[in-house]
């Protein structure tokens, strides 16, 4: 599959980092290091447009190095791109740990991951089908 990319930033383009991954890292295109406090979120740039196609998302998910060495998450993670966005992509980060961290320009801040998705239309309806489950919610399954 090729999605077109305009890329106005001065680092590669997203890639994948072993054979058989599934996300892309993405880099933060930055004119100066942003420096988040603990608890502190804040967009940063990519400089990456793309044109993604009818039927697919780009999934913005975090780096398991960061999440794990540093606290950094994503907040609404994972986050979308819809094929109908032809803004800027900026990766909503968040410092989960209890220290400083400065994101620097060039880093890989989050991975990008191409899905294929349905459009559903719903249904109004007066009754579901029953199943085991039922109604049982959260933590419904984990209790024996």
């Amino acid at each position: 599959m090729q999605i077109p990319v305009i890329n106005r930033s001065h680092h590669p383009l997203p890639a994948y980092q072993t054979a058989h991954a599934a996300g892309m890292d993405v880099r933060a295109n930055l004119t100066e290091p942003i420096t988040l406090k603990p608890l502190q979120r804040a967009l940063i740039p990519t400089g990456l447009f793309m044109e993604i196609p009818v039927g697919y998302e780009v999934q913005v998910r975090p780096r398991s190095g960061l999440a794990y060495k540093h606290g950094i998450g994503i907040v609404n993670s994972p986050g979308t791109i819809d094929a109908d966005y032809r803004g800027e992509l900026k990766v909503l980060l968040v410092n989960l740990s209890a220290e400083d961290f400065v994101v620097q320009d060039g880093e890989r801040i989050a991975q990008l991951v191409v899905a294929r998705h349905e459009t559903a239309e719903w249904q109004e309806a007066t009754e579901l089908s029953k199943t085991e489950r039922g109604t049982g919610g959260y933590g419904s399954t984990g209790t024996k």
